[in-house]
């Protein structure tokens, strides 16, 4: 029986994109909007995608109902960059994320799934170039919502949905990089990992009292037995 829901952010926790990712960004918007504002020296972390499109965009002086018109179709181009210019050789996968992955899913008691601000188009793409997608059947994306605050609650009903399981809160666990993650996992009461492999070191992350704080998940042991036990 399946007893822990564990959702992973990407960016920061599973992986790291180089800076071909904010390029690509960058002329997806130039394609469209013909700026792509302060996309080259915004702070992305631990933001959606859609927030960040909004935020770089109004730093140039467009407004929001500019912005909603022409949103669906920079959506569309940032994805299809993504797929046609982002390579294997982009993505730096964070220290002992595939021995925590391999072990999480043979586990008969955890379920993976994902919770990122990432669109799902992108982000299952980042994921596949170091083949780590198939650990995730499912997950909560950018494209799902408006604040990421929203995300865990979708996640939570994806999962009743795949398992026939309704997750109670405290058999939830959230993984991430930065307060955003924290936050949202205590939108619905969950329990938080935080990992400093992202742009926030583990003293900011403390900060925010996660329910526990790694450097990195080097030691697959201790980390699964957390996951297990908080």
């Amino acid at each position: 029986m399946t007893k822990k829901l564990v959702l992973f952010d990407i960016d920061g926790t599973l992986l790291l994109t180089n800076s071909s990712n904010r390029r690509i960004l960058g002329d997806a918007l130039m394609s469209v909007y013909g700026t792509e504002g302060s996309t080259q020296g915004h702070n992305f972390a631990g933001k959606m995608d859609s927030v960040i499109m909004y935020e770089v965009l109004r730093n140039a002086g467009l407004q929001d109902d500019v912005i909603a018109e022409k949103y669906p179709k920079a959506k569309e181009a940032y994805i299809s960059l993504i797929k046609q210019r982002l390579l294997a050789e982009d993505i730096e996968v964070m220290q002992g994320i595939p021995a925590l992955l391999e072990t999480l899913h043979g586990m008969t008691d955890i379920l993976l799934g994902l919770l990122t601000g990432n669109f799902e188009g992108s982000g299952r793409h980042k994921l596949e170039l170091p083949l780590l997608n198939g650990y995730f059947p499912f997950g909560a994306f950018a494209d799902d919502a408006c604040h990421r605050n929203e995300l865990p609650a979708i996640a939570v009903e994806r999962a009743y949905g795949l398992t026939g399981r309704r997750f109670r809160s405290d058999e939830v666990v959230i993984i991430g990089d930065t307060e955003h993650d924290i936050n949202c996992a205590r939108a619905i009461q969950a329990k938080c990992i935080a990992v400093a492999t992202g742009t926030y070191s583990a003293e900011r992350l403390e900060a925010h009292s996660p329910d526990a704080l790694y450097e990195d998940f080097s030691d697959t042991e201790k980390v699964v037995s957390h996951i297990l036990s908080i």
